[in-house]
This record gives C-alpha cells, sequence and structure tokens, in this order.
C-alpha cells in the first residue's frame, strides 16, 4: 500500500510516516519544501506522480492565536488545501485520512462530545478545521476525519517540552486549571491512524489517549514525573487571556473507535512517562 502522509515534517505525520514504514507500507512524506497544498495545479501534478492508494493529511495551519488575524492563509491551507488533496484522492480512488480537531466545538459543558454531535467552533481555526471536513464530506466516498486534542510527540514543540525547559529557570508557574481534555501521544495515535487507514471502517472519529485533565493537573504530572521541583498554581483561562477563545471542555468520546473493534490507546499518565522517558533519551 502506497500512503501519502502530508505534514511529515510536523509531530504527528513524523510519526505516522515511521511508523507506516515499520509495518512496511511504502510511506511518501511531503512537507512544505516538497509541496505546496495551498497551489491547486501542484497537488494534482504530484499526486498524479505517485498515484497512491491513501493520503493521511496531517499538514495544517495551527498557529490558533495568529488565524484570528490572518485568516486568508489560515483558510488556505485548512479548508482549499484540503479541498485539492481531496480532488486528488477521488481522481485515483485512493482513501483519505483528514485530521481534524477538538476545536471544531464549542468547548461549554462537561459531558464528552461524541462523533454525532454538530460542530460548533468559537475560533477562526477551528471554523476553517470544520470546513476542512465538511469538504472532504462533500468530496469524497473513502474518507476518514479523525479528531485528535492535545498532541505531543517527539518531532516538535509542545505543552511537555515547554514545561520541561521553564523548569529548568522557574520553581512557581501559573497554569491554566479551567480546560479539560486529554493529551495525546503522537507515537500511540500514530499506531491507531495506520491501523485505520488500511481497513474500510470509514467515517468520523475521536482519537485520543484515555483519561482528561486539565493543563494545571498535566503540568502537575509532568514535574512529578521528571523530578523538578515546580509548584503549579492553577489559574482561570480569564486570568491568561489569548487572542484566540480556547475550549473550556475539549473532552471527546470515543465511542465510534470501540464500536468500529479498534483498540483504546493508553491512559494519558502512560503515554506522558513513555514520552519523557523518550526524551530523556534523546537528551543523552
Amino acid at each position: 500500500m502506497k500512503i501519502i502522509v502530508t505534514g511529515y515534517n510536523g509531530q504527528l505525520g513524523f510519526d505516522v510516516f515511521h511508523t507506516g514504514k515499520r509495518v512496511g507500507l511504502e510511506m511518501i512524506g511531503i512537507g512544505r519544501e516538497e509541496l505546496d497544498i495551498t497551489n491547486e495545479q501542484d497537488v494534482y501534478k504530484f499526486v498524479d506522480s505517485v498515484k497512491p492508494d491513501a493520503i493521511i493529511h496531517c499538514a495544517a495551519y495551527t498557529a490558533v492565536d495568529k488565524a484570528e488575524d490572518d485568516q486568508e492563509n489560515c483558510w488556505n491551507v485548512n479548508v482549499e488545501g484540503s479541498r485539492y488533496l481531496a480532488k486528488a484522492a477521488e481522481k485515483h480512488n485512493a482513501k483519505f485520512m483528514y485530521i481534524s480537531t477538538d476545536y471544531v466545538f464549542n468547548g461549554q459543558g462537561e459531558k464528552p462530545f461524541t462523533e454525532e454531535d454538530l460542530p460548533s467552533p468559537i475560533g477562526y481555526y477551528g471554523l476553517t478545521k470544520y470546513e476542512g471536513e465538511k469538504v472532504v464530506q462533500e468530496l469524497l466516498e473513502k474518507w476518514f476525519i479523525v479528531r485528535i486534542s492535545w498532541v505531543f510527540g517527539i518531532n516538535g514543540n509542545n505543552f511537555i517540552r515547554t514545561m520541561l525547559k521553564l523548569s529548568e529557570t522557574r520553581d512557581e508557574l501559573n497554569v491554566v486549571g479551567d480546560q479539560f481534555g486529554s493529551p495525546t501521544y503522537t507515537y500511540d495515535l500514530s499506531q491507531l491512524l495506520i491501523e485505520m487507514i488500511v481497513s474500510e471502517k470509514y467515517g468520523i472519529y475521536h482519537a485520543t489517549n484515555e483519561g482528561y485533565c486539565n493543563w494545571a493537573e498535566f503540568a502537575k504530572a509532568i514535574f512529578n514525573e521528571a523530578n523538578r521541583n515546580v509548584k503549579v498554581n492553577s489559574i482561570t483561562s480569564e486570568e491568561y487571556p489569548t487572542r484566540a477563545i480556547r475550549p473550556k471542555n475539549s473532552r471527546l468520546s470515543k465511542q465510534k473507535l470501540i464500536v468500529n473493534g479498534f483498540k483504546k490507546l493508553p491512559s494519558w499518565q502512560e503515554a506522558m512517562k513513555h514520552y519523557i522517558k523518550e526524551l530523556t533519551h534523546e537528551v543523552k
């Protein structure tokens, strides 16, 4: 099976590419240097040359705050780029996996959002990701939409790396404690995505590590695991204003995974421990 992975230089794309290779799939990884997905003709030309069996579309404009002011670029990448890739996939009868986000929801309430809940994004980034979802569903028959949240991986910056870096110079930190979600390890997630793409169990899925926490709880767990003596003060979102509003409830129900016989991912605590070990190994 021949698979194109967009966003190959990002945290998730990197792990998806290498996981696919490990199980013997032919993986073609592309980043911005190899292909500008907002250039329609370049996309068609590239996909025509590869003739893939599947495309796993991890590339996205993910700068949530910047997106509020840089709307044209954000739309071009997340909506138009996805449209061109989906059209190219349709031409070659290739399966298409679109990586989406918890930001398509409004973040209200405390119940986990299900795959059937109607998206209602509160920021521009979330809006463009939802528009991308709609494009995929309109243009294709063989599609997966996989909503993920709070990712961390070996190839890139993330919350764990930031906390560990700050712990080198700080012994006290204020961290938001009223936004809840599931930290998700791209190493675990990539194995699930590869299992999905070789199947024909199409549809919308939520895929995260098991369990929920808030950012302050996550920070405390990181410092505890890494033996860093840092005091974490839990603060409200209002005390840490950002350009884009963050959803307070990013809990996602994974019912669809269970119904379709996919294995649940490990708990976020296990995932975090595995990742911190990997980071320590990397530093050595």
